[in-house]
């Protein structure tokens, strides 16, 4: 059989040779000849910058007279091959936008281009009608009003910023099982991309792969689309970027391009480097969160839609009221949830609680995995008011959070939708002789991120969310072993109708704050509390309570506080261990721990200052032994033991969890 991709180059070279072939190769830009405007720039290393720092702002560069695009006889549009190598980079990891254009224009001269979301290519009054325009869009934001499909995707634009073609970022790997693999277009790497054109099936195919791997032998976009009748018969070719309110810089490392035939492969040896980054600034990124906060908010407020529910057999029959239409944006259809987990089939189903079933699904549109949690709404508040609260915790935005996608209702059923993560929950690593041991330093990393997602709920957005069971099975881990906190809010969700004078304490025993069993109130210090015993198990490798462990030992906190009197604090560290962990953020880790775990909630720290500490940019203060003795007894008799535990505790459970010690999977975007 005559390979697919031979044929499909053989077909570039069977272009009419009336033409003349355009072919040029640049590993690095520093003898290129270029038409630049807005604020591209050469750098002196030979790197294309179309962006910077500068925001908000648009960059173009243009190769700097047209190229005859059609045959003069036919006026038919000619084959092309293009290759070139790009990279985003934000200044903040978790903040970022726009994206690059590989675009073909009737016109050089993109003046009433807008920035942001318009690419530096179109802009919100039409008036770039006039100016044809074909473009393969790398875009890294979501932007509703375009129909965008996500923050990462590749799309096919025409005389519009609404994509024909769009699908997710990824490529297909060339190894025997053709694997799938997601692409992140704002990691920072350098990113291949061909884009290669028939004009005998005008077949329009976008390949992406990391700069370290060959070119997949199957495209990731693949369109018809007919040239002919959307450009002019000689194109300006070249590139289009922009920046938003978030600085992202947008560099071109290389780039080759060929009129009827295959592109020449770039000297991957011969590019220029990429700038180097420094460590981010915590604090300032906390910064610019609020901002991105208020943004997702006003684009959520202008892009609420009517979700039409257009299906007439009976199993996909939905509850929806009037009042939901402006939820659009977090309400699944229930075919969509039905379809992405088999039919609810059984090889699907994560876990299995009090609280229902959790399943695992392939949305069937954007191939992005999810969990999907069947809940049985008992909350005495009316149905209306507890999806606004699903709806308020959905807009919650933080890298260390487990992101709650939206909700679906038919019958009695609640669906909630998660982000999925791939390998589990962080206490499958720490406890019961796992299979694979954390070191110290992704411990570390784990504890800062739960940590900044905690003062995220508590200072970082519009309202103080409380937590209320923090704990290793609760802190899911992403393909990249980031640590994410999951189950926020929703306890709270449970809790609503109930009468405050007999609301049962909601939590896990070994974490609740002593306080707890007097006034059955959770507060942003009862989370304080349980962060300190989350402290202290990822560092001791042991849960808080262990009931087979010897009598001496049975509650870790008093383990670890013997230690500290004794001058002896890292004999308390998990012995898995052994020598490799750095003694000064052990020291620190353990007590931090004890200062959090501390039976006086006014002498526990806020997590502003826990971020402090554990970034180093304030000192650990002292931990004093007042309230400790007598109290740690009272929290053993109190605490563990007469607390009731209410039939909405079902949900403070991981929402991915087959019990309270067993947590489910889950990835993210």
């Amino acid at each position: 059989m005559f390979p697919k991709n031979m044929f499909f180059f053989l077909i570039l070279t069977l272009a009419t040779a009336s033409a003349e072939d355009e072919d040029f190769t640049y590993n690095g830009f520093g003898a290129a000849k270029l038409r630049l405007d807005g604020i591209a720039e050469i750098t002196t290393n030979g790197l294309l910058m179309l962006t910077d720092t500068r925001q908000p702002a648009k960059g173009h560069a243009f190769l700097p007279t047209p190229i005859r695009f059609k045959n003069s006889t036919t006026g038919k549009a000619l084959s092309f091959s293009t290759s070139f190598i790009f990279a985003m980079i934000p200044k903040y990891e978790d903040l970022f936008g726009h994206g690059i254009a590989f675009v073909l224009a009737q016109s050089a001269d993109l003046s009433y281009a807008l920035p942001s979301q318009f690419l530096g290519l179109f802009n919100s009054s039409n008036s770039y009608s006039s100016n044809q325009i074909v473009a393969i869009e790398f875009d890294s934001n979501l932007n509703p009003e375009f129909n965008d499909i996500d923050n990462n995707h590749v799309g096919i634009d025409v005389n519009s910023p609404k994509s024909i073609s769009s699908l997710h970022a990824a490529y297909y790997t060339n190894d025997d099982g053709g694997g799938f693999k997601n692409l992140s277009l704002v990691s920072g790497k350098p990113i291949q991309a061909w884009i290669e054109y028939s004009h005998l099936d005008g077949l329009l195919n976008v390949t992406l792969a990391p700069i370290d791997v060959a070119k997949p032998g199957v495209p990731r976009l693949s369109s018809n689309v007919n040239l002919s009748s959307l450009i002019s018969d000689s194109m300006y070719v070249g590139f289009s970027s922009s920046v938003g309110p978030f600085i992202t810089s947008h560099y071109i490392l290389g780039w080759s391009f060929k009129l009827n035939g295959r592109a020449k492969a770039l000297d991957l040896s011969r590019l220029p480097s990429l700038p180097r980054t420094g460590s981010k600034s915590r604090l300032e990124s906390w910064k610019i969160g609020l901002l991105i906060i208020l943004a997702i908010l006003f684009l959520l407020i202008i892009t609420i839609g009517i979700i039409l529910l257009v299906n007439s057999r009976i199993k996909f029959r939905e509850v929806f009221e009037d009042w939901e239409l402006e939820y659009g944006p977090q309400r699944f259809c229930f075919k969509d949830l039905f379809l992405a987990t088999k039919g609810f089939r059984d090889q699907h189903l994560l876990g299995a609680g009090g609280f229902g079933k959790v399943y695992r699904g392939v949305l069937p549109n954007t191939g992005i995995q999810v969990a999907v949690k069947q809940v049985s709404h008992e909350s005495r508040q009316g149905m209306r008011e507890f999806i606004a609260e699903i709806v308020s915790i959905g807009r919650l935005r933080h890298r260390n959070l487990v992101q709650l996608l939206g909700y679906c209702r038919r019958k009695r059923e609640l669906l909630l939708v998660y982000e999925f993560m791939p390998n589990s929950s962080l206490d499958k690593y720490l406890f019961n002789q796992p299979k694979s041991m954390l070191s110290w330093g992704q411990r570390f990393q784990i504890i800062k991120g739960v940590a900044s997602a905690l003062y995220y709920l508590h200072e970082g957005w519009e309202k103080v969310v409380v937590h209320r069971d923090i704990k290793a099975s609760n802190i899911l881990l992403d393909d990249q072993m980031n640590g994410r906190l999951g189950d926020f809010g929703l306890a709270r969700l449970y809790d609503h109708g109930t009468d405050p004078q007999t609301t049962h304490v909601v939590g896990t025993l070994g974490y609740l704050a002593p306080e707890l069993a007097k006034t059955g109130k959770a507060t942003t210090s009862t989370d304080v509390f349980a962060f300190g015993g989350f402290l202290l198990e990822v560092a001791c490798g042991r849960r808080p309570i262990e009931i087979r462990a010897s009598e001496q030992d049975i509650v870790l906190v008093d383990k670890v506080l013997e230690c500290w009197k004794a001058g002896t604090i890292l004999e308390a560290r998990d012995p898995n261990l052994g020598n490799e962990y750095i003694a000064e953020e052990m020291e620190m880790v353990l007590k931090l721990g004890l200062l959090c775990s501390h039976p006086n909630s006014s002498s526990r720290p806020p997590m502003r200052l826990v971020i402090l500490i554990l970034e180093r940019e304030a000192p650990l203060p002292e931990i004093s032994e007042d309230g400790w003795n007598g109290e740690i007894s009272a929290m053993g008799e109190e605490g563990f033991v007469d607390i009731g535990m209410s039939d909405s505790s079902l949900l403070t459970m991981s929402p991915f969890s087959a019990s309270t010690t067993e947590s489910v999977p889950l990835t993210g975007r």
